[in-house]
């Protein structure tokens, strides 16, 4: 997909979402019609014409630059081969995290201590992998989409599993917007098959939120971990006590 068809792609998916018809742009930019909908068949634009359209979405060049950095085709899941090679170099998998968040190289050498030289390998790595497409200036392209699954009990959950649940568990979630809560209780099918939607729908908002906070400059973002989980269980001190 060419650039040109990236921004075409995602210009149209904004003015969808916002509910504006060619009709209503033609008005607001003061041409007809058909020339809107030729712009956008031959997919030429005129940097004058995307700021009109960007001032009418009410986003910045920028957002609409990362929205069409999103807009190729994403990859959705990792085969075995990919995470098991980023599991297996612990630099490797950061710098994967890192890009994935939208950070670039030099942010990466600011606050890891990975030097430039290596950096760069590593990214390198990653474009050979094919999770990334490595541009210019050590610019990064991502191939893969930013909420994408992990294989379930793949390499990378195993990692996190045995090496990281229980350093994230450890706290006490007391700082500044940590929370935690544990919910125990008994739920029909119908309720649980709810319970699920609402987890999924919790997942897809969080990805939405990564997504916008992903254009705003690196110092006002932090880390976040959100953990989902649903399953039958019992306490083993309840199920000890059960009546066979």
């Amino acid at each position: 997909m060419t650039e040109a068809q990236r921004i075409t792609q995602a210009l149209k998916r904004l003015l969808k979402k916002k509910g504006l018809t060619y009709r209503r742009i033609a008005h607001s930019m003061s041409v007809s019609e058909p020339t809107v909908k030729r712009m956008f068949s031959r997919e030429s634009f005129t940097l004058d014409r995307v700021l009109q359209l960007t001032a009418l979405l009410g986003i910045t060049l920028s957002d609409l630059a990362l929205e069409a950095e999103q807009s190729g085709p994403s990859i959705r899941t990792l085969t075995e081969a990919q995470e098991k090679e980023l599991v297996s170099d612990r630099q490797l998998l950061l710098v994967a995290i890192c890009v994935l968040n939208g950070w670039r190289a030099g942010e990466i050498v600011e606050t890891y201590r990975i030097s430039m030289p290596e950096c760069v390998r590593k990214l390198v790595r990653l474009d050979k992998l094919g999770l990334i497409a490595l541009q210019p200036g050590n610019r990064v392209r991502l191939n893969v989409a930013r909420d994408f699954d992990w294989i379930r009990q793949g390499p990378i959950q195993r990692f996190f599993r045995n090496e990281e649940k229980a350093d994230f568990l450890s706290s006490d979630f007391d700082g500044d917007g940590e929370t935690f809560a544990f919910l125990y209780g008994e739920l029909t099918a119908a309720a649980k098959g709810r319970l699920i939607a609402m987890l999924k729908k919790m997942r897809e908002e969080f990805s939405e939120l990564h997504r916008e906070s992903a254009s705003a400059p690196f110092a006002q973002r932090t880390s976040v971990c959100l953990l989902l989980a649903q399953r039958h269980w019992e306490p083993r001190g309840f199920s000890a006590l059960r009546r066979r």
